[in-house]
C-alpha cells in the first residue's frame, strides 16, 4: 500500500468505504483496517434502506459486484442481505466474516478506534428515514463524531430541518454557478470529486466559512495537488 506524508499536517484522511485498498470495501474488516491506522481521521461508508425498513451498508444498488449473487438492496429484506457471503478482494468467496455490515457495527468500530464516521445517505431517502438513521446514531452516543454526506441535496435539507449544526457535506462531481449559494444556504461543506476542484473553488468555499473534502484520491501526486489547493479532507482507498 502507498504511504504518503503531507507537509500540511491538518489535512484529514478519510478511508473510502473503509480501507478498501486492503480489505473488501464496506465490510467490518475494512473498517477495522482503517481504525488500526493512526493516519486516518475518518471512515466513510454508504447506508441503504432495505425492503423491510432497516438499514445496511453497501455502495451499489445491488449486490452483484461485491457479492456475486444479484440482490436489489431496496427490494430485499435485511435478513436476506445479511446472510449473503461477499467475495474477497480477489473476487472469490471463502471468508465467513465478509458480509454487509449494520449501521450499529460500523458506528461501534468508529467509536472503538476513535474515528469520525463519514456516513453517506446513498439514495434519496424519505425524511423519516433520514431522521431514523440520525436517531440510531444518536442513541449509540456517537452523533457528535459523524459527518453526513449525500449526492441528494434533499437528504441534507431534511437533515438541516432538525439538525441545523450537524456536520454535513454535499457530494458533487462538478462545480456549478449556484453551488456556493446552496452550500451557504444549508450550511454544508463541499465533498467533490478531485477532478472538479480548483484553488479558486476551495478559496470560495473557505471564504464562506465552510470545509472542502475531495474524493477519491489514490496517488501521491494527486494528493499533493489537493494539499496545495488547501483542501481540508482527502478521501482515499489506499493512502495513509
Amino acid at each position: 500500500m502507498n504511504t504518503i506524508k503531507f507537509a500540511k499536517k491538518d489535512v484529514k484522511l478519510v478511508a473510502h468505504r473503509g480501507l478498501s485498498g486492503l480489505e473488501k470495501e464496506n465490510t467490518c474488516a475494512a473498517f477495522v483496517a482503517a481504525g488500526n491506522r493512526e493516519a486516518f481521521f475518518g471512515i466513510e461508508t454508504d447506508v441503504h434502506r432495505t425492503a423491510d425498513g432497516r438499514f445496511i451498508l453497501i455502495h451499489d444498488d445491488d449486490t452483484s459486484r461485491v457479492g456475486l449473487d444479484k440482490l436489489t438492496v431496496e427490494e430485499s429484506s435485511f435478513d436476506t442481505l445479511r446472510k449473503l457471503q461477499l467475495a474477497d478482494i480477489d473476487g472469490k468467496r471463502g471468508r465467513a466474516d465478509l458480509c454487509l455490515p449494520t449501521l450499529e457495527e460500523y458506528i461501534g468500530i468508529c467509536e472503538r478506534y476513535e474515528k469520525t464516521a463519514v456516513l453517506e445517505f446513498k439514495n434519496r431517502f424519505r425524511a423519516s428515514d433520514v431522521y431514523k438513521i440520525v436517531s440510531t446514531v444518536d442513541k449509540l452516543g456517537y452523533l457528535d463524531h459523524v459527518i453526513f454526506i449525500s449526492f441528494h441535496l434533499q437528504n441534507l435539507v431534511n437533515l438541516r430541518k432538525r439538525y441545523p449544526q450537524q456536520p454535513a457535506q454535499y457530494l458533487l462531481r462538478t462545480w456549478g454557478d449556484d453551488t456556493l449559494e446552496t452550500l451557504k444556504k444549508y450550511n454544508l461543506g463541499l465533498d467533490m470529486r478531485y477532478t472538479g476542484l480548483s484553488r479558486e473553488v476551495v478559496e470560495q468555499v473557505h471564504g464562506a466559512g465552510l470545509e472542502v473534502n475531495c474524493w477519491t484520491v489514490n496517488t501521491k501526486e494527486i494528493g499533493e495537488e489537493m494539499v496545495e489547493m488547501g483542501v481540508d479532507y482527502i478521501t482515499t482507498n489506499i493512502l495513509e
